[in-house]
């Protein structure tokens, strides 16, 4: 094990002792449940009542199994779509087995694409929470040994994964549903969105490279929040080795699937294997090691600390940094690089990529979901076992590939992209953030000049039409954080900053909003902490104001005024009601006045043992 990942480890799990204790505490006295013994007549009379009389029977037998689906199927999400038959398919193997099943319930799931620059973005974050407690709501019926979880997208897999943490006495598995195939290059559909954004094309020709880049059931194949959270689970050991980027509706993916089946029923009655403790600290810092080597989502670091702090686990951005800063860049994928995620699979995949950080202790040898240790399984790769029959067969599993096949997407330690990771930490009297340094050239690493401020990304995108933006400088976006309007993303904005970039411009954006996890490029700071609403220097800038964005040392500065002089600025609070309401905002107003702040997981939930606070 790297010395220096053990330390970060063993910090994590001391300044965790306590909310974990709790936690723990509270998982033990959940596994003294039995839904047989402690569930009267009627409860599993109404438990079993829309069941066939077989399965009524089985149900109720002593020492009998029954798992609960959950799902985030919906068909207007592409990577979602193929998960309509998934709960057939797994019904049939856990009959096989002589196990009862139920879909236990359907959570929310909302394409960040179909809102990207709309209102409803401004529900996306919060929905995360929401797919939480529709989790809690599904499992509360106590009729379950275990659970799978069906989902992919970006607020969908850490909601998913909170919930069940409240249910962590019970084994559960994630089950994905893998990439669309390659569609227009990702470099040339960015050049159309430039193109239109200038006025140089018109509204067929993006929706042409729009509808060409989007085209199919699966994953957008682009390196942003979902296959993030495909990468970020398998190395957390809770979804299967090798599993993450298999295509829809092809027999090793059916075959995924229901090995899952499989092994959960494996598990049942194993308290070591129970999502709770399988979700550990080591099992989070593994998560945090694969997003830095792969140069994943910037939304991870807050899902990731959501995810944690579930669990009773504390992390803040310091333990991403400390971690990116011994964890080389092993892969180049969209945006930060001109390939994407099928390429990645297909160059070696995430076997590939795990035994890589292994051989180099940068990853703990966990207990996972295959019911044995992280160091056995995923360094392999599954196949179909009966070649003759793929439609019903089970996986096998054989040792992953040895060498990269395409040393442009997927390297090694001894020849990293960068010596460190995707993500870091920016601070200065702005605050706190996150820029991705994986997706920027070297050369943009560093701008100063004036700052331009908006309050709206409509004001920025209208003062870039009007021309105002001949000069290096640095825009700041504010009154976009969690209680402002729920930290949407901005990724609608990518094309005037990579028009501006292209124009021979130096320029950043600081703000306390997100960014799509594909956004790369321009230097920006995100999730900048405090936010603009809850008094935090971004709101102090003013226009003329002179700033610092030097990614290599991590700070972002005002240069021009003291801190002091910043600090005492009146800060003017624009009117953000307009933001309450119109597309169901109204619903989330309790979310944004109990929000807590980006570097605490922009969630909801209060960390175990502190309810009453």
């Amino acid at each position: 094990m790297h010395p220096k990942l053990q330390e970060i480890t063993n910090k994590i799990i001391e300044k965790s002792e306590k909310s974990r204790s709790v936690y723990l505490k509270r998982l033990a006295e959940d596994e003294q449940f039995s839904r047989l013994t402690h569930l009267s007549c009627g409860n599993l009379a109404h438990g079993v009542a829309g069941c066939s009389k077989v399965e009524q029977q089985e149900f109720l037998k002593p020492n009998s199994k029954n798992f609960g689906i959950i799902s985030a199927y919906n068909d207007v999400l592409s990577a979602h779509e193929p998960f309509q038959f998934y709960p057939k398919i797994l019904k049939e193997v856990f009959t096989s087995l002589g196990a009862t099943s139920q879909f236990a319930g359907g959570v929310p799931a909302m394409c960040d694409g179909v809102t990207q620059g709309q209102v409803g973005m401004e529900m996306s974050l919060f929905s995360r929470d929401l797919i939480a407690q529709s989790v809690g709501i599904a499992l509360s019926h106590k009729t379950f040994d275990g659970a799978l979880m069906l989902g992919i997208c970006d607020k969908i897999v850490p909601g998913l994964i909170i919930g069940g943490l409240q249910f962590g006495h019970l084994p559960m598995l994630m089950i994905p549903g893998g990439p669309m195939s390659s569609g227009l290059p990702n470099k040339e559909k960015i050049r159309v969105r430039q193109e239109f954004a200038a006025g140089k094309v018109g509204k067929d020709a993006l929706m042409q490279a729009e509808m060409e880049s989007y085209h199919s059931p699966g994953t957008c194949t682009f390196y942003g929040t979902a296959n993030t959270n495909q990468m970020v689970v398998e190395a957390m050991g809770i979804q299967l080795p090798g599993s993450s980027f298999v295509p829809p509706y092809t027999p090793l993916r059916d075959a995924y699937t229901r090995e899952a089946a499989h092994l959960l029923n494996d598990l049942a009655g194993q308290k070591d294997y129970a999502f709770g403790r399988i979700l550990d600290e080591r099992s989070i810092v593994n998560g945090l090691v694969a997003l830095m080597a792969s140069g994943g989502s910037t939304n991870h670091t807050i899902h990731m600390i959501a995810i944690a702090r579930a669990a009773g686990i504390k992390i803040d951005w310091s333990d991403f940094d400390a971690i990116s800063s011994i964890t080389p860049l092993l892969a180049k994928i969209y945006p930060n690089g001109p390939e994407d995620i099928n390429a990645f699979a297909q160059a070696g995949g995430t076997s590939f990529l795990f035994s890589q950080l292994l051989d180099a202790g940068l990853m703990h040898d966990i207990p996972t979901v295959t019911g044995k240790s992280f160091a056995e399984s995923y360094s392999q790769e599954g196949v179909i076992a009966d070649e003759a029959n793929p439609a019903s067969s089970r996986i096998a599993w054989q040792a992953g590939p040895t060498a990269s096949s395409n040393e442009e997407v997927l390297s090694t330690p001894a020849k990293p992209f960068d010596p460190q990771g995707g993500l870091r930490l920016m601070s200065g009297n702005v605050g706190r953030g996150i820029v991705k340094n994986s997706a920027v050239a070297k050369e943009h690493h560093f701008i100063e000049g004036p700052a331009f401020v908006f309050n709206t990304p409509e004001a920025l995108e209208a003062s870039y039409k009007q021309g105002r933006f001949t000069e290096d400088c640095v825009l700041v976006l504010r009154y976009q954080g969690p209680k402002a309007c729920g930290i949407p993303e901005l990724h609608g904005l990518m094309p005037v900053f990579g028009n501006l970039l292209d124009s021979g411009l130096k320029i950043a954006l600081v703000t306390d909003g997100r960014m799509s996890g594909a956004s790369g490029k321009v230097p920006i700071v995100l999730h900048t902490c405090p936010e603009a609403l809850d008094g935090g220097p971004i709101a102090r800038i003013q226009d003329g104001d002179r700033l610092r964005v030097d990614m290599d040392a991590g700070s972002v500065e005002v240069l021009n005024v003291s801190d002091d002089e910043l600090n005492n600025r009146i800060a003017l609070v624009p009117d953000l009601s307009y933001q309450f309401h119109g597309t169901g905002r109204a619903l989330f107003q309790m979310y944004r006045q109990s929000v807590s702040p980006a570097e605490e997981g922009a969630t909801t939930f209060p960390l175990p043992g502190e309810e009453m606070h």
